[in-house]
């Protein structure tokens, strides 16, 4: 049996972040949930058996500070799931207030680079040859009217996903992506109901015919992170049911 991991996981007050650290804790690993809504966090935490911490990754210093308590609690961080984000401010290339972009960038890419850095850090002086993992999206690749904010930040954090795995490979340590087309949060379910017609059409767009459950993506990260995943660095990895094809 392995010895168990310390598994850092951002956005962990959510449906994507707990279905993840569900996966991770019933490998064995320890897990440590950060999010910027301090209660939903400590929530989900006490629920399935995790860490919390509240943490705003457009932060530096204090994501610096987290990464530093992490290891002093639970030892040197050994994987780190880059899953926090902003998904709810959409609007049209016309309609969009700068300032709405503007928050999203430093959410999904500021933030994501900012918690990829100081992780980094911390693996690079513990020795450790751990493995980073962001949750990207299909988006990035294929825009949909609407959401190009989000979509240009995910494709950014794409691109940060091969900077940060070349610069890293020789520390031993790895980062890839898991891009997701739609999946089922339960905000989501709430938002496109089944039997909706919205929730029709976004699965007539999907060759597999569905949108994605969060138990669809969460063995994508945990293979990525894990041995199997020893020679992959720097790819994008869709699980979006065969979106991109079409």
């Amino acid at each position: 049996m392995t010895e168990p991991r310390t598994i850092l996981i951002t956005g962990g007050g959510g449906g994507i972040g707990r279905g993840i650290a569900e996966a991770f804790l019933a490998n064995g690993d320890r897990v440590v949930l950060a999010d910027v809504d301090a209660d939903a966090v400590a929530h989900v935490a006490s629920e399935i058996g995790a860490d919390a911490i509240a943490l705003d990754i457009t932060d530096p210093d204090a994501v610096a500070a987290a990464i530093d308590q992490i290891a002093a609690d639970h030892g040197p961080l050994e994987v780190l799931v880059n899953n926090a984000g902003i998904l709810s401010l959409h609007g049209r290339l016309t309609d969009l207030a700068v300032a709405d972009y503007d928050a999203i960038v430093r959410v999904n890419i500021l933030g994501t680079f900012a918690v990829t850095q100081a992780a980094a850090r911390s693996m690079i002086a513990a020795g450790t040859r751990g493995a980073i993992v962001n949750i990207s999206s299909i988006g990035g690749r294929q825009p949909t009217p609407g959401m190009g904010a989000y979509e240009s930040s995910k494709a950014a954090v794409d691109s940060l996903t091969r900077w940060a795995a070349i610069e890293l490979a020789g520390s031993g340590i790895r980062v890839n992506a898991v891009a997701p087309g739609p999946v089922l949060t339960p905000m989501l379910r709430l938002g496109i109901p089944e039997g909706s017609p919205e929730r029709a059409a976004w699965a007539s767009r999907i060759p597999l015919g569905r949108l994605a459950e969060v138990d669809d993506i969460a063995p994508a990260v945990l293979f990525l992170a894990g041995p199997g995943a020893a020679h992959i660095t720097g790819t994008s990895l869709a699980v979006d049911g065969g979106q991109l094809l079409t």
